[in-house]
């Protein structure tokens, strides 16, 4: 029999649907695309289940880099057996994975959006927020579910990757925005949309507060260099003035250089001083007490306050303490030359000094403590005390002059380090509760007026909050999608939520209803002339009948549909109507 070709129509327009979708699926979000979307009230709902899938795929593996490969069709890690033929495939894998790495990378599509993510004004994907940071209500908002600010860089991240249709394109783009950061901290480049110097904000998420790390540390490094540069020109300046004088005279050289006399009349050069200290003087000399530019402590953000808290529980070690507190007095000494442990003690920890003119009350609380003429120091500072031993071993040294007791190449390096290999329930699970943050403090400013939806908008924001509070928020990411779509849909279509309210409030009157009219079946049945036996026995089936129904009532924002009921509809219904007609 001759073949004769066939043509489907149908089937033509299924294979073409199916591969514009995969089509879709791989391409790259556009910067005009993104701009577009956030002229909307809140980021898309979409945006937040990509993100959501991300979570879900991000609990099966441990690394950044297990979950480029498990998000490919073929792994290196999945070829165990065939020793030299899995070899040889990995080898060969591997190649491509990178080749296709970078392609991506060096996509022009992928280095406009991370120019526009990056870009220094803040203007991309920026929406009309009327969110003042003062407002406590959507501040607690965000800070009770552990997010970001809003126009942060967190939140505008969690967009752009939430708009990729794949995980290993939102694995990848990741990997380029780790890259660019690279980039800004080598060259010393603030990251848009995070404060400039500011400590870790501890309510916001992790991510954040590393950003905050990262900036704060560009800044320290800018005062460094000032400061730096200040002292060496004050010691240049104080040496050409030696040059010219070999004695000095009672008279301090013009300023800026400061200078203070010790009680032999000689005058030394102040070096590290900010500013005076009110209407402090040092004991001996009389002179002026000047405040020190002292180091700056620390960057803690949550996870590292958890590890010292740990250590010093572990170990009862104080190092950390004794060290910010011997870099101060070496400040304070190099500041103010001749200068007394009392003097520092007036300075740094007023409460240990008491004046000549205390009340006989203190004089039991200072019994027995060293005293001048002009006051004298508590129980804590005499004789054996470790601010004794630490002053007596410290050198005027000025801060910047002194060993670092933060480095803040160490530890940005160390946050960059962190984000390569990035555990992606981590990444995911931040990017995720941000950007469902956003949303929701958008939206309370726009409903929480508004008599329709106000009281279903808290219900939402307070079945949100408790959730993302609790440890295994992860296991009910779909409810949150479900909540964010409920709110998107008061936002962007009030008139189907309206409807979709008061069938909910309807539903609820009917239920009270039947409660009602349930409660008279039982008092009818209840009385006297009824044996009791015949009460009980005709009481279970109306009992069971709207058990059941209750029990088919699902929640608002339950993922999973109700529980099938012992009796089909049909039998349902029959019961009903036997038991009203019993009546």
């Amino acid at each position: 029999m001759a073949c004769v070709p066939f043509y489907d129509e149908n089937l033509y327009l299924l294979n073409m649907k199916q591969y514009q979708e995969a089509k879709a699926s791989e391409a790259i979000p556009t910067v005009e695309g993104l701009t577009v979307t956030a002229k909307e009230p809140i980021p898309p709902s979409s945006v937040l289940k990509q993100l959501a899938i991300a979570v879900e795929a991000g609990r099966k593996t441990n690394s950044m880099k297990d979950f480029l490969a498990s998000s490919t069709s073929s792994s290196p890690a999945r070829e165990k057996a065939g020793i030299s033929f899995s070899a040889v495939k990995a080898l060969v894998m591997r190649e491509k994975e990178d080749k296709l790495t970078s392609e991506f990378s060096s996509d022009e599509k992928v280095v406009h959006l991370i120019k526009s993510l990056f870009d220094p004004e803040g203007g991309f994907l920026s929406r009309k927020i009327n969110i003042n940071p003062e407002e406590t209500a959507i501040t607690s908002l965000l800070r009770d579910i552990h997010g970001a600010p809003p126009e942060s860089l967190v939140v505008k991240l969690a967009e752009v990757i939430g708009n990729f249709k794949t995980l290993r394109k939102m694995a990848l783009f990741w990997c380029r925005v780790v890259a660019e950061l690279k980039k800004h901290w080598s060259e010393e480049k603030y990251l848009p949309g995070v404060p400039l110097d500011d400590i870790p904000d501890l309510n916001s998420c992790l991510l954040y507060q590393q950003f905050q790390v990262i900036n704060c540390c560009i800044s320290r490094k800018m005062r460094y260099i000032i400061a730096t540069e200040s002292l060496e020109s004050m010691m240049k300046e104080a040496n050409s003035n030696i040059g010219r004088s070999d004695k000095y005279t009672d008279r301090a050289p013009a300023k800026p250089l400061l200078y203070a006399k010790l009680s032999t009349g000689e005058l030394v050069l102040r070096l590290g001083a900010h500013c005076p200290s009110g209407d402090l003087t040092m004991l001996e000399t009389g002179e002026p007490v000047y405040s020190p530019i002292t180091q700056e402590g620390p960057l803690l953000t949550e996870d590292l306050i958890k590890e010292t808290e740990e250590f010093v529980l572990r170990t009862g070690s104080v190092g950390a303490g004794c060290s910010q507190l011997l870099s101060d007095m070496q400040a304070f000494k190099a500041a103010n030359p001749g200068c007394i442990l009392e003097d520092f003690v007036r300075w740094h920890s007023p409460p240990d000094w008491t004046e000549s003119e205390a009340s006989v009350e203190d004089s039991d609380f200072f019994e027995g403590c060293e005293s001048s003429s002009r006051g004298q120091l508590s129980r804590r500072m005499q004789k054996g005390n470790l601010w004794r031993e630490l002053w007596e071993t410290s050198k005027p040294v000025p801060a910047i002059k002194q060993a670092p007791l933060f480095d803040e190449d160490l530890a940005v390096e160390g946050i960059l380090d962190i984000y390569e290999d990035i555990p992606p329930f981590e990444l995911f699970g931040q990017l995720f509760v941000s950007l469902f943050g956003l949303g929701l403090a958008i939206a309370e400013t726009m409903l929480t007026d508004n008599s329709d939806f106000s009281k279903m908008f808290n219900d939402c924001k307070d079945y949100a909050v408790s959730t993302c509070q609790s440890n295994r928020w992860s296991e009910k990411v779909d409810e949150l999608v479900q909540v964010y779509e409920t709110v998107e849909m008061m936002l962007v279509n009030p008139e189907e939520a309206l409807k979709m309210t008061k069938q909910t409030e309807d539903s609820v009157l009917s239920t009270g209803e039947l409660k009602n009219r349930f409660k008279k079946l039982s008092h009818v049945f209840g009385g006297k002339d009824k044996p009791k036996d015949q009460v009980n026995t005709e009481e279970k089936p109306i009992r069971q009948a709207f058990s059941n129904f209750f029990d088919s009532k699902s929640s608002l924002f339950s993922k999973k549909p109700p529980k099938p009921a012992s009796l089909s509809p049909s039998q349902k219904s029959s019961s009903l109507e036997s038991d009203w007609t019993l009546v």
